[in-house]
């Protein structure tokens, strides 16, 4: 039966001693410092690209439900183009290929390109949804809109968005959840987040179980914390009277 030794956490990174209740001071960082750090970059990215796929998401899903056929072809064009390339390769592109075109992105931060890499690739799925949820709703919902004499943009915001996005919060749920493991690629790009941790932890401490178990425990945490917090939100928001409302 193989054993633990948890208190690889408590190891200072720089010699290997270990530091009474774990946590260093001064240049003095611990294995558990280190990675506590780590969750934080992998928070900050999932948050930060969320946002990004929400606003962006939303309105690419919007635009490919409207009469213009215009404003569809740049959604569904803008749907097509990030749902089928490979997350990885587009973390590639953004922080290899498009500062090269754009010089003026050379100073960006990679964390920010991570961001916009992982929020673009994610904004294409929650297009598909936000679209989905409108296009069940009744068009005689976006008439009586129209009828009371509302404009297009109004019956979008004051009618329909409100109803689609009822619908389509389970599956924002998973994008939600989703987006924080998908996360883990910005280690290709060598953002200190939680695999990158794992990787260079276990290399250095050859107790690569301890670290890879928690690891996975803080995603686990991290994701089932957004499905509750979804969760809440999804009950919040329900019509009153309609299946599993209180």
């Amino acid at each position: 039966m193989a054993s633990f030794d948890w208190q690889v956490f408590c190891k200072n990174t720089l010699d290997g001693e270990v530091i009474p209740r774990c946590f260093g001071s001064g240049g003095d960082i611990t294995y558990l410092q280190w990675m506590m750090s780590a969750w934080g970059w992998t928070l900050s990215v999932a948050v930060l690209a969320l946002v990004v796929a929400l606003v962006v998401g939303s309105l690419m899903g919007i635009l490919r439900t409207v009469p213009d056929q215009r404003l569809q072809f740049v959604g569904n064009a803008w749907t097509e183009l990030f749902r089928n390339i490979p997350l990885l390769v587009q973390i590639f592109l953004w922080y290899h290929v498009i500062p090269s075109i754009f010089t003026s992105l050379r100073s960006v931060p990679s964390f920010l390109l991570v961001v916009f890499a992982l929020g673009f690739f994610t904004s294409a799925r929650i297009a598909e949804q936000v679209k989905a949820g409108i296009q069940s709703l009744p068009r005689g919902q976006s008439y009586a809109g129209l009828a009371m004499g509302l404009t297009l943009p109004q019956t979008y915001r004051y009618v329909l968005l409100p109803m689609a996005f009822r619908i389509v919060i389970p599956p924002l749920t998973s994008e939600s959840m989703n987006i924080i493991k998908n996360s883990s690629v910005a280690f290709a790009v060598s953002i200190a987040e939680l695999t990158m941790f794992a990787m260079q932890a276990q290399e250095e401490t050859s107790r690569g179980v301890e670290v890879y178990l928690a690891v996975t425990a803080l995603y686990f945490v991290s994701a089932f914390f957004v499905n509750r917090v979804m969760a809440f939100v999804e009950d919040r928001i329900r019509i009153p009277g309609t299946m599993g409302s209180k």
